[in-house]
């Protein structure tokens, strides 16, 4: 690796030292099962808003704090005997539970943009785990790239979005689920889904043995990935085409005559959604302009690819 590169190989060195800078109030990008993550201190309101700052993210939307264990989440939260059952069942993995924050919870609040909830994860992902048990305290970790832009699922994209940003990114190869986390919120009297992801909703309300209220978006998020434009390319993106019209690039679901790109040959949405970022980053690093997406069932992980490629097809902020 270039002595000039912030990209480092996962040694007990390398990550000692990624502990260490996370302590000290800098932000480290890590791998996760999902995608990876931009790093902070939850404890420190002044790393919170280096974070904010570096992703160019609103401070009205919230973060997840991740834990290496769930009695460390249960240290930080309230959580009732169905959001247990959940997190025993899936944890490690790609789940995030919103529960009340508890009385002496030390996660700064601008992690939570001063709502009475905390956003809880244990990532399924070796490297991720031990750097957290080497921290020893909560690490809020939004995937690691620029507000609103595709999520990195390698350290090159990591580097590509953020540079010098980010202190150190450990490289922990590509990850293997390539989309963010499931949300579910535990705040109202049932069980909602905040944001769909790499969990999918049958796998939950089976283990729960009910249907998930479904939240819809606010202006007040209580999660991230609920903002209306999100996950977005450089490319504009037309949905649910058939084919391409002059002057796109397709991205298919399935064999295909319309070029090299498809989400699985197969028509497999698990392997649709561990490709879903990667082919959108390399279609932007062709520099196209307008990327026509195939359509994908919503069942299974559809339901979350279906989500990213609806906020990422959607309207974009003025700037």
């Amino acid at each position: 690796m270039a002595p000039s590169s912030n990209i480092s190989d996962p040694t007990p060195a390398t990550i000692a030292k990624a502990a260490r800078l996370l302590r000290e109030g800098k932000l480290v990008a890590f791998p996760t099962e999902t995608v990876y993550g931009l790093g902070a201190d939850a404890t420190s309101d002044t790393a919170v808003a280096k974070l904010f700052a570096a992703k160019g993210r609103p401070s009205f939307n919230p973060l997840i704090s991740h834990v290496h264990a769930a009695e460390a989440a249960f240290a930080l939260g309230v959580f009732s005997a169905e959001a247990k059952k959940l997190v025993q069942e899936f944890w490690p993995g790609p789940l995030t539970v919103v529960v009340p924050r508890a009385a002496r919870c030390p996660v700064s609040l601008l992690a939570s943009a001063g709502l009475s909830s905390i956003a809880l994860r244990v990532p399924n992902h070796p490297l991720a785990l031990e750097l957290l048990r080497a921290v020893d305290r909560p690490v809020v970790a939004p995937s690691a790239n620029l507000s609103g832009r595709v999520s990195p699922t390698t350290a090159a994209h990591v580097k590509r979005g953020l540079g010098k940003k980010v202190a150190v990114i450990l490289d922990g190869g590509p990850c293997s689920v390539g989309v963010e986390s499931t949300v579910v919120s535990f705040m109202g009297e049932r069980a909602a889904l905040l944001r769909p992801g790499g969990l999918s909703r049958g796998d939950i309300e089976r283990v729960l043995g009910h249907e998930l209220e479904i939240e819809a978006d606010s202006a007040q998020p209580h999660s991230p990935g609920q903002m209306e434009s999100h996950y977005a390319p450089n490319a504009y993106l037309r949905l649910d085409a058939t084919a391409p019209h002059k002057g796109e690039s397709y991205l298919g679901f399935g064999a295909h005559d319309h070029g090299p790109y498809t989400l699985s040959v197969r028509g497999d949405v698990v392997e649709a959604a561990a490709n879903l970022f990667r082919m959108l980053h390399e279609l932007d690093g062709l520099g196209v302009k307008a990327i026509a997406v195939a359509p994908i069932p919503h069942e299974g992980l559809g339901e979350a690819i279906n989500d990213r490629l609806r906020r990422a097809a959607a309207p974009r902020p003025k700037t």
